[in-house]
């Protein structure tokens, strides 16, 4: 069930969970989860209603609300942009986060945060644990870890949850950008030196919800930083690959993609203002162990984005 940012009054006695970053992936997914579990009251706030780069609002805004647990979906992440606007993805991904902690710790309500893959520098070659040291390459992965940083110094009462590689039929990301340059060129060439784990916003945005049941319970003790992701590591090359396969099985021989052809290449033919971690596969062992929730296959997650994007005929 979803509600208006200022219907304070509860219509049923179920937990109340505030989203900040309601035009963003995760967050558009958490509302269609929310819709398929209507278990709790959904309250989405984007700019509008809250502008996180003013820290003074975010207080005013959790007291009008009066959630039971926060989901933080929102987040600077212009990865080269970043390098020349530092100063404006900190204050998103560090300074409104710690605002949001604060209020939060004096009310005694919990904060799910989402970050990222990004605080590792890839040089690792085994997947990432959450013991793991953090070395972000740029200040994209910095902001990141500050916010995590402030989480942890701020609120008993969180759960820092890292993912990777997100997509969806939602916003812009790289299984749509794929399947629209597919359908334009003959060939597209895609670096093949990156790895990490291609990881459905739907399927995160699920296992969110269910955590957020978890969290308002009185004897929750598992609060702490958590891995999320597929499971299957792969390249950007391969998952294109992966994502050529799936789109040619849903919307069959007349899809003009299927016959594109993917190059591979090195990331060096395609220099970005930001490096990118050349390894970024993070084990989410911890997680599954401790909640016994476990993603979907890259294969189903993919098919049911293409199915979605091929009712709505659009990718673009």
């Amino acid at each position: 069930m979803q509600v208006n940012v200022w219907a304070v009054p509860r219509a049923k006695p179920m937990p109340r969970i505030l989203v900040f970053g309601k035009n963003g992936q995760l967050a558009s997914c958490l509302a269609m989860c929310g819709d398929e579990t209507p278990n709790a009251e959904l309250v989405f706030v984007g700019r509008d209603q809250c502008d996180i780069e003013d820290v003074h609002q975010i207080a005013p805004l959790i007291d009008r609300v009066q959630p039971d647990v926060v989901i933080n979906a929102a987040a600077y992440t212009a990865v080269d942009l970043a390098e020349e606007q530092a100063d404006v993805a900190f204050k998103v991904n560090r300074d409104a986060v710690r605002a949001m902690a604060e209020a939060l710790a004096k009310r005694s309500v919990p904060l799910i945060h989402v970050s990222t893959d990004y605080v590792f520098d890839g040089q690792g070659s085994t997947p990432y644990t959450e013991q793991d040291p953090v070395s972000p390459l740029g200040v994209y992965g910095a902001s990141k870890f500050a916010g995590e940083d402030a989480v942890r110094e701020t609120l008993d009462k969180h759960l820092i949850i890292r993912t990777s590689w997100v997509f969806s039929q939602f916003g812009k990301n790289f299984v749509k950008t794929m399947l629209n340059l597919m359908e334009q060129r003959d060939e597209i060439r895609v670096v093949n030196d990156q790895t990490g784990c291609p990881t459905s916003a739907h399927d995160l945005a699920g296992a969110i919800l269910k955590l957020s049941g978890l969290v308002v319970a009185k004897d929750f003790d598992k609060f702490g930083t958590y891995h999320l992701s597929s499971g299957q590591s792969q390249t950007w090359f391969e998952f294109a690959n992966r994502i050529q396969k799936v789109a040619s099985h849903v919307w069959g021989d007349d899809w003009k993609g299927k016959d594109c052809r993917i190059t591979p290449v090195p990331s060096s033919e395609y220099p970005t203002v930001a490096k990118r971690p050349s390894y970024s596969v993070m084990s989410s062992q911890r997680f599954v162990g401790s909640f016994g929730i476990q993603l979907p296959t890259v294969e189903e997650s993919l098919s049911a984005v293409i199915e979605n994007l091929r009712r709505e005929k659009s990718y673009a």
